[in-house]
């Protein structure tokens, strides 16, 4: 990754970041709203032909990695403790 990134790029971050810092505190649902935003950017961006073919590549496995993270990251599936 290059030393200066570009606004999409820092954009992308930043949800990234919010992703990161609601499972911290695990708030599940934002974190999954959050998720949902930074995957309607991405592919925003990448309609548009914005984004350099190695950044695409690099926040297109990311996002495959967030996918799989918050698989079944919800308040739903989680079972009470009670049972």
């Amino acid at each position: 990754m290059g030393l200066f990134k570009s606004k999409y790029e820092k954009a992308m971050d930043d949800c990234l970041k919010h992703v990161d810092v609601n499972m911290s505190n695990n708030y599940k649902d934002a974190a999954q709203e959050n998720f949902r935003e930074f995957e309607e950017l991405f592919k925003k961006l990448c309609e548009e032909g914005v984004l350099k073919d190695k950044v695409k590549a690099e926040y297109g496995e990311k996002l495959e990695a967030y996918r799989v993270k918050l698989k079944g990251y919800t308040h739903k599936d989680q079972k009470p403790f009670w049972t």
